[in-house]
């Protein structure tokens, strides 16, 4: 047999299927895609049914010769970038990239990176499916029809560099909404009414208020509104003969959760290790891609990361269950398989994430994986071999108690069997606060009979107010975005992270909210695109494209139904979209300068206050809102004098911040306008050079330092460095190397290797 040319996405994947396959193949990595639309232009030919037209990739034409350099000396070529939309319109660019070579060409899935399921899936390689390819052609230029024709519209109405997305402005959309739904919430009062009760048994019980003569409390409709009520109710129960009215025990069971999907590993990886989904997703993929074992090599051991699936191959099942007898024992292990229902919208296309090899425990990988791929590992482990055990089971009590016309009820309940929980319990849900638990479900009860009369031991009337619905975390609006079937399992990493660089939403407390900039840019896209950030229109596109992906709809019939409607409101919005950049917005308060009134201006970090008479005054101000709208303007912070004179008018030099970070300025702006950057007192170490080390910031808001004198000097560290020599070598001055168990000071020249302990190593 020939040598065969087999093609993947990345290096590290390459590096393990090279490892498997040996001298037979020679494997390679394309590093992702190879061509794309322009960066510059729309590369949409929209009056020639929407043909795309593709440039090679800015730096990829080296890739495309090595590749076809490669495939030149194999008998066949196999593309097995990942087995989803992307990876196969990289694998249908690498074959038209190298059909000219007339070599054959075959499309391989690798739905897990081991040996045994490698060489299966060689044995059963096809064809680039053209149907799959055109699905996310049809996304891309979606997307491209969307994010270039409305996003030159905010660049001239609100700022430049701003960016609109056919999927990113409907999650946008939901965090404003959402936030608008709080500022609108008006809270509610309520009371709930706990007591202590003691029967002919020990142990003394909490009972909860549950109906108010006969009406069930639900804190909303039916509730204790106000404290008299709670007090006229205490009263009434003080007086009350408390009987046992019924006592009611079953038997409950709790089913394991389903394996991991894409979604439920991003929330759960959220909740439980406060991982983004970002990372989530880039930690799953390197343990998908394969991780050196030592001795066994690089070992895929996950299978494939972005999946709506929790379908399990038998293979898998019985090696859970083989994992589970042998170590849990047969109590644990249910009859038959559990096997999932998939939800009707999932493509089912691959399995569910779960560990190659059952037998390669957390214990075992310890050592070999680093903290948080081991803590990723760990629970997507943990999920499947639970989702194999069998039920948790509970006894669970109930205790109805009559008051007159009232009822208390009391729940307790008691663990039988812990079944899967052993082993692991899905993170809980993330809701608002609405007050006490009708019972405690862990109360241990006594044993009670109907008819027997009871003591009130003590009455506890405790106010509490409803809630307004929470703020979206990572987790919540990732399962929003699947429950409304906003984009797919391997896009929601990618929404949340560019509606974050975008500055339209940020993280606090681990909870989105808008920013000023989101609020405005959404609300400008409501107003002139209701229906392209819509979610439900979102979704039904999401079904167009999965129809796309099984041959039952054409992808130019989807472009064409869509860009009617969409051109024009595109048109009418370049006529109708406000300016926000140009509006000025009187609030009626002076300027404390001149008196002139203060506007409501637009700037790139929001909303601000500015002088009516600029240029002539330059007054500038922050504010806020109160409860009632209200402009409140907020007081200037003094700015931090730095112990610096300005060498130009001899005032104090302060530290202001500005778009690349901290720097000095002269406290008489505006009159003197003297800037420099921040020194840090070490001498340039370049010979012949007057220069000073300074800090600075590069465009990506890293800190770096570098010589004064730049660009006739070109000098850089990424290292802060401190004016005291090496008492070794005599250096000039140290670094300062930050690490895991703090910062220390280290000779900047490596041969000398000297380095002073931090506090903590001390």
């Amino acid at each position: 047999m020939g040598k065969s040319l087999l093609i993947v996405e990345s290096p590290a994947k390459a590096r393990t299927l090279q490892k498997y396959l040996g001298r037979e193949f020679t494997v390679k990595a394309s590093v992702g895609h190879i061509r794309d639309l322009p960066v510059k232009t729309l590369g949409v030919d929209i009056d020639d049914d929407f043909a795309p037209q593709y440039v090679t990739i800015k730096g990829k034409a080296k890739v495309i010769s090595d590749l076809k350099a490669a495939a030149k000396g194999a008998d066949q070529i196999f593309l097995a970038p990942d087995p989803d939309r992307e990876g196969e319109a990289i694998a249908f660019h690498i074959a038209e990239s190298l059909k000219s070579l007339k070599k054959p060409i075959h499309r391989v899935l690798f739905h897990e990176l081991t040996k045994k399921a490698v060489l299966a899936a060689l044995e059963k390689a096809g064809e680039v499916d053209r149907h799959l390819f055109e699905a996310q052609q049809a996304r891309r230029v979606l997307d491209r029809l969307v994010g270039y024709q409305i996003s030159p519209l905010l660049w001239d109405k609100v700022r430049r560099g701003l960016s609109a997305g056919r999927v990113q402005s409907v999650a946008v959309r939901m965090i404003c909404e959402r936030e608008q739904e709080i500022e609108r919430f008006v809270p509610e009062e309520y009371w709930s009414i706990q007591t202590s009760l003691a029967g002919p048994t020990p142990p003394p019980f909490m009972a909860m208020l549950e109906k108010v003569a006969g009406k069930k409390l639900d804190n909303r409709k039916e509730k204790i509104a106000d404290q008299a009520a709670a007090e006229k109710l205490v009263a009434e129960l003080q007086q009350a003969r408390l009987t046992v009215a019924g006592v009611e025990k079953k038997q409950k069971k709790r089913q394991p959760s389903p394996p991991f999907i894409t979604s439920t590993m991003q929330m759960d990886a959220n909740r439980k290790l406060r991982f983004s989904a970002k990372k989530t997703m880039t930690l799953a993929q390197r343990l998908y891609e394969g991780i050196d074992l030592g001795q066994e090599g690089p070992v895929g051991l996950i299978t494939y990361m972005r999946t709506d699936s929790t379908r399990i191959n038998d293979e898998a099942l019985e090696q859970a269950r083989d994992y589970i007898q042998t170590t849990h024992g047969p109590d644990y292990l249910p009859a038959k398989p559990v096997r999932y229902k998939t939800g009707k919208a999932a493509q089912d296309a691959h399995e569910a994430v779960r560990p190659t090899d059952v037998n390669l425990t957390p214990e075992r990988l310890a050592k070999l994986l680093d903290k948080d791929m081991l803590a990723l590992y760990t629970l997507i482990w943990k999920r499947f071999v639970a989702c194999q055990m069998a039920p948790a089971l509970y006894d669970q009590t109930s205790i109805r108690v009559t008051a007159g016309p009232h009822e208390l009820k009391a729940t307790g309940s008691i663990m039988r069997f812990p079944g899967f929980m052993t082993l692991y319990v899905e993170a809980e849900e993330d809701t608002p606060e609405t007050g006490s638990k009708q019972g405690g479900d862990d109360a241990l009860l006594p044993d009670l009979k109907e008819g027997q009369i009871l003591e009130l031991k003590e009455i506890t009337p405790k106010q509490h107010f409803t809630q307004p619905p929470p703020r979206y975390t990572e987790a919540t609006l990732v399962k929003a975005l699947e429950e409304n079937g906003v984009g797919r399992p391997s896009t929601y990493a990618a929404i949340i992270s560019t509606i974050q660089e975008k500055e339209y939403v940020q993280l606090a407390q681990r909870k989105f909210t808008p920013t000023d900039l989101g609020k405005v840019v959404n609300e400008l896209l409501v107003a002139h695109f209701p229906k392209v950030i819509d979610a439900d229109f979102t979704a039904t596109l999401e079904k167009e494209l999965d129809e796309i992906e099984t041959g039952k709809i054409a992808w130019v019939k989807v472009l064409r139904d869509f860009y009617g409607p969409f051109k024009e409101n595109l048109e009418q919005a370049k006529e109708e979209m406000k300016s926000v950049k140009h509006s000025a917005v009187p609030t009626g308060l002076s300027c404390p300068l001149c008196q002139g009134e203060l506007l409501i201006k637009w700037g790139k970090n929001g909303e601000f206050l500015a002088c009516e008479k600029y240029p002539e005054c330059k007054h500038t101000q922050d504010f806020t809102r109160d409860e009632e709208g209200k402009i409140q303007p907020l007081e200037r912070e003094s700015p931090e004098e730095s112990g610096e004179i300005c060498e130009k008018c001899g005032k104090p030099m302060v530290y202001k911040q500005g778009r690349f970070g901290r720097f000095l300025a002269c406290s008489g702006y505006p009159a003197c306008k003297n800037v420099k950057a921040i020194s840090t007192g070490v001498p340039c170490p370049v010979a012949e050079c007057e220069g000073e080390i300074v800090q600075k910031v590069s465009k990506r808001g890293k800190v770096f330092y570098s010589c004064n004198r730049y660009p006739a000097c070109t000098f850089a560290l990424w290292d802060k460095p401190v004016a005291r020599p090496c008492p070794i070598c005599g250096s000039p001055y140290l670094l300062e190397k930050g690490g895991k168990k703090g910062t220390r000071l280290v000779c900047p020249d490596k041969t000398c290797r000297y380095a002073e302990k931090s506090e903590e190593e001390e």
